[in-house]
């Protein structure tokens, strides 16, 4: 096997770790999914049936796609610890224990304090507000430090002044920045296209990992089959994981 890698302001080492690390966080999402795990918020039914008919799919496609968009919710906060902790392992940057996601130290002794989210729309009015008055309060405490909140999928690749509605007023200031994620690897590592190569190296790696069994991939999910032992008419079962009790229902 070739083993590809390109980095340079990470050491092999260190980012296979941490990609392992990301991975191993997926591992309760990894396990096979069963039918009282798959049901433990109560799936609805009466949503099913429109996804079944709309979507044109199976309640077998359906069931799965259910079965992923939970497992895609379980393991976002494993991106955003991917996207976070790769800064221990790049110069002058560290992720406190609390507090900010990642700290800068700057060449002059300066500091930029960061906020990490993962898209431009993550935050709600008043996310951003609290999260805008915490750096204020940062810039007023340490005016020559900056703070930045980093998008990891923003609308644009940008390093802007954040403008944000404050108590209903437009508030803004210079060192509280709005910044795409390619703008933020640039400026610690001075390598303009650092997160395109990270981006580049990733599948590489996980591919790597895998081959070499260091992690583990995704286990054969008993969903459907404990469901069709409990009524071969797939979406029937569905109705009686939540309405067994119901007036009608029988099994």
């Amino acid at each position: 096997m070739t083993d590809k890698y390109m980095l340079s302001f990470i050491k092999q080492k260190d980012f296979e770790k941490h990609v392992a690390k990301t991975i191993a966080s997926y591992n309760e999402t990894l396990k096979s999914v069963n039918l009282e795990k798959f049901n433990s918020n109560i799936v609805d039914p009466i949503k099913l049936t429109f996804d079944k008919a709309l979507f044109k799919k199976s309640i077998e496609e359906i069931i799965e796609l259910e079965i992923h968009r939970q497992r895609d919710k379980s393991n976002t906060n494993a991106i955003g610890y991917f996207h976070q902790y790769m800064f221990k392992y790049i110069a002058n940057c560290e992720v406190p224990l609390h507090g900010f996601d990642v700290v800068v130290n700057q060449q002059d002794g300066t500091k930029i304090y960061v906020e990490m989210k993962n898209k431009h729309n993550t935050m709600n009015s008043s996310s951003s507000q609290k999260t805008y008055i915490g750096m204020q309060n940062q810039v007023l405490n340490h005016p020559d430090d900056m703070c930045f909140l980093v998008e990891t999928i923003a609308k644009h690749s940008q390093n802007i002044v954040w403008r944000c509605s404050v108590n209903g007023q437009s508030v803004a200031h210079d060192k509280i920045r709005r910044v795409s994620m390619d703008k933020f690897y640039e400026l610690v590592t001075g390598i303009p296209d650092a997160f395109y190569q990270v981006c580049k190296q990733l599948p590489l790696t996980i591919d790597k990992l895998i081959k070499t069994d260091i992690v583990e991939t995704v286990k054969k999910d008993t969903v459907i089959d404990e469901l069709k032992a409990k009524n071969p008419d797939l979406l029937k079962a569905i109705y009686l994981l939540a309405f067994e009790t119901y007036n009608g229902f029988k099994l």
